[in-house]
C-alpha cells in the first residue's frame, strides 16, 4: 500500500523530491502521510513489502526511512521509547544510517547522554530485522544477545537493503510497543488484516474460546496504543519539526 507523495517547499531544501517512509501498519502509515512523504505499508508482510518496493523507483525520492512500532529487545526499554537507529542487522547483512538523513530528517543536532523528549525516552541503537514476528521472551533474549540490538521490526533491514541498492541515505525511528520482558500474544500476532489493520472480529472470537486471554491481550492493547501516541510525537521531526536530542544506548 502507498499513501500520498508530494514535495515540501516550506522546508529550504535543495533536494524537493519526498522522502520514501517505510511502514508495517495502516496506523503507522495514516500517523507518517503527509507533504513532502511517500509512504509504504507493508501490512506487516515482508514479501509485500519487497514487491512494493522493486515496483518503486527509487529515482523518485531523496531518502528512506523506517518509520513505526517494535518490539523491544533490551530489557531496559519500556512501550513509548523511541529508537533512533544507528544500524540495522538481518542474518550476516548489516547497514549503517546516514547521520545527513538522520540529522535532517529527525532533528538530530546535538544528540547528548541522557537527554529526552518530554516523558519519551529517546535512545540511540541497533535495530535487527526478522520475517516472522518475535513473540516470545526467550526469542527476544536470544535476538538480543545475538545481535546486541535495541529493538526489532519486519520493515527496516528491507528498506535499508533497498536504500543501499539504489544508492539512498537510510534512516530508522522505531517506537517501542512489546517491551521485551513481554511475549506477545499469539492473538494478536495473528490478527493482522491484509491492509495492515487490525481485525477485531479475530480478536473477539479468539476472545471467545480463551477468555483467559483478555488480560494479556489488555497490556498489549495498552503498550500499542501509548507505542501509537509517542509515534505521533515523532511525527514532526520527519520534516524537521520540533528538535529532539538522544542518549546513547
Amino acid at each position: 500500500m502507498i499513501l500520498g507523495a508530494g514535495d515540501d517547499a516550506s522546508a529550504g531544501m535543495l533536494d524537493s523530491r519526498p522522502v520514501l517512509i517505510v511502514t508495517g501498519l495502516v496506523q503507522e502509515a495514516r500517523i507518517a502521510a503527509g507533504p513532502g512523504l511517500t509512504v509504504i505499508c507493508s501490512s506487516s508482510d515482508p514479501q509485500q513489502l519487497r514487491s512494493l518496493l522493486a515496483d518503486f523507483d527509487p529515482l523518485s525520492v531523496r531518502g528512506v526511512i523506517s518509520f513505526g512500532v517494535a518490539g523491544g529487545l533490551d530489557p531496559a526499554l519500556k512501550s513509548g521509547d523511541v529508537v533512533v537507529a544507528t544500524e540495522v542487522m538481518a542474518g550476516e547483512n548489516r547497514w549503517l544510517a546516514a547521520s545527513a538523513l538522520s540529522e535532517e530528517l529527525i532533528s538530530g543536532a546535538g544528540l547528548d547522554r541522557g537527554a529526552g523528549l518530554g516523558r519519551q525516552r529517546v535512545i540511540r541503537g541497533g535495530l535487527a530485522g526478522v520475517e516472522k514476528v518475535v513473540a516470545a521472551q526467550a526469542g527476544k533474549a536470544a535476538l538480543r544477545s545475538e545481535t546486541g540490538a535495541a529493538a526489532v521490526d519486519m520493515e527496516s533491514h528491507i528498506a535499508a537493503a533497498y536504500a543501499a541498492e539504489a544508492s539512498l541515505p537510510f534512516a530508522a525511528l522505531r517506537v517501542i510497543s512489546d517491551p521485551a520482558t513481554r511475549a506477545l500474544p499469539a492473538l494478536a500476532t495473528n490478527a493482522i488484516k491484509a491492509n495492515g489493520d487490525i481485525d477485531l472480529r479475530t480478536v473477539l472470537r479468539g476472545v471467545a474460546r480463551n477468555p483467559l486471554t483478555i488480560r494479556a491481550l489488555y497490556a498489549t492493547g495498552r503498550d500499542f496504543n501509548r507505542a501509537l501516541r509517542s509515534l505521533r510525537g515523532c511525527r514532526g521531526f520527519l520534516l524537521g519539526g520540533e528538535s529532539f536530542v538522544a542518549a546513547d544506548l
